[in-house]
């Protein structure tokens, strides 16, 4: 027997309360994905962190989001969407409350580890709520809304982390997520149905085996995952040629064969089909994602760093300074999408980046004496532009590269390469720009690690556009109704 799914209306108590959930919880995790680098600097400084220690405060947080969420959209599928977004909510509270009570770097990253598998579990489950229990006629708008209001949330991230930084500790704005989470666990309860997808447990009959998870293809892509980031990190205190860097290395290496092998085995029944890689354009168009979001990830990492630790603003301004990039990305990102419909994305794709690349460069001439509206605004709202061209066509192009039925998959894997990408920069760049130990506490050898830093990220960027240009077309039409 089939479970039929309720049918919200947006305009209804159940409709705005399932939203709201969605939302507060969407945002918790968009919150905690950006917030946390303004807060570098002085957490670093109370816990007596190296740059290794901050390096693992972001990517601890990155890796488990990278490497679980397509698994957690999946348990969400087989044992119910309201139970697995729930239980997500409480991990990833829980989590939180264990980041704000941190009394060493290591407990610190510990807690960012698991925080991390908790928003596994809530980020996917936030969105398949929506599509499961809104009515057709209204769910375009509800998941419009819920990208709207968590862009939102996005936004006012490092704004309002920043003023709880200097007002009263960096640990606030890991206690922030507590009150949300109160009203996300009060309005699910209420107002959210269950849902689930009936096909992941079904058996007998032909066409109708149960589908199992995909653990192992989940491990193995965090080891993969794990092996290169320690690498990377650990790789400028003990020596390339040290026995732990270089087991790391190959665990990484054997994690992502083994990885890819398992997936090939497994077919379509795979965390990841490979078969989605027949698609040119579908891997081009990820490896394009590793690239932006590389960029984006070690801009936002070193940036906020520096402008505390050299330039010499608060915690609050280095939040305002973020800020019209993500406004750039929240007002013009449905028009680029339009664009990029009329036109294809190549263009966007390659410009977009381009943009994005000479706001880097200007950056990269902060000084100490340096003046927000002259200095600082001009190369944010540059780089702002440039992402802002194109976020939305990458994620339209992402989805129209593969068959219908593997939307899902297409869209999961994407959003995993984009963290993937900023893990790996955040890793990486420290290493290529001689950052370690408590460098980032000095402002002359920061200042020479900073510059660096921007050029590398721009030069990501370039290499994106190049791709674009070269390699990115406008996806095939497909027929309704058919898949591929």
């Amino acid at each position: 027997m089939t479970e039929t799914t309720p049918a919200l209306r947006l305009g209804t108590a159940h409709g705005r309360g399932t939203l709201l959930a969605a939302v507060l919880a969407s945002g918790m995790v968009f919150l905690d994905t950006t917030v946390v680098n303004v807060a570098l600097p002085r957490l670093g400084a109370e816990l007596d962190a190296t740059v290794a220690g901050l390096q693992w405060t972001i990517n601890g947080y990155l890796l488990m989001l990278a490497a679980f969420v397509l698994l957690g959209g999946a348990l969400g599928d087989r044992f119910g969407r309201r139970r697995v977004f729930l239980i997500g909510v409480v991990w990833f509270t829980v989590a939180s409350l264990l980041c704000g009570l941190a009394q060493s770097t290591e407990w610190l990253i510990a807690a960012r580890f698991l925080q991390g598998a908790g928003g596994a579990l809530l980020t996917p489950g936030s969105l398949s709520v929506l599509q499961a229990s809104f009515h057709p006629d209204d769910r375009g708008r509800a998941i419009g809304a819920w990208a709207g209001l968590s862009g939102v949330s996005t936004a006012l991230g490092p704004f309002l982390g920043g003023w709880l930084i200097d007002a009263l500790s960096w640990r606030w704005i890991f206690f922030l997520n507590l009150p949300l989470a109160v009203l996300v666990v009060l309005a699910a309860l209420r107002w959210v149905p269950e849902s689930r997808d009936e096909a992941a447990s079904r058996t007998g009959g032909p066409g109708h085996r149960r589908r199992r998870f995909d653990v192992a293809g989940a491990l193995l892509g965090a080891l993969a995952l794990a092996g290169v980031t320690y690498a990377l990190i650990d790789a400028p205190v003990r020596g390339f040629d040290s026995v732990p860097v270089l087991a790391a290395v190959l665990a990484g290496v054997a994690g992502a064969v083994a990885f890819v092998l398992v997936e090939r085995r497994r077919g379509d029944t795979a965390m990841l089909p490979t078969g989605l890689f027949r698609s040119r354009l579908f891997s081009v168009l990820n490896l394009f994602t590793v690239l932006v979001y590389a960029a984006l990830g070690g801009f936002t990492f070193f940036f906020a760093v520096y402008l505390q630790n050299v330039v010499g603003w608060s915690a609050l301004l280095t939040g305002v300074a973020l800020l019209p990039m993500t406004v750039l990305l929240l007002v013009g990102s449905a028009r680029a999408g339009a664009l990029s419909a009329r036109i294809g994305p190549r263009l966007p794709l390659t410009v977009g980046p381009v943009v994005a690349a000479a706001g880097l460069v200007l950056l990269r001439g902060v000084g100490t004496d340096a003046s927000y509206w002259r200095d600082v605004l001009p190369g944010v709202t540059l780089f702002g532009i440039g992402l802002t061209l194109l976020v939305a066509p990458l994620t339209a192009s992402v989805l129209a590269a593969v068959d219908d039925r593997f939307a899902g998959v297409a869209s999961g894997f994407n959003n995993a390469a984009s963290r993937a990408g900023g893990l790996l920069a955040v890793a990486a760049l420290p290493l290529l720009v001689g950052l370690s130990g408590a460098g980032y506490a000095q402002p002359a050898e920061l200042t020479g690690a900073y510059r660096g830093a921007m050029l590398w990220c721009a030069g990501l960027l370039l290499a994106g556009a190049a791709m674009a240009a070269l390699l990115i077309h406008r996806p095939p039409k497909r027929q309704e109704g058919h898949p591929g």
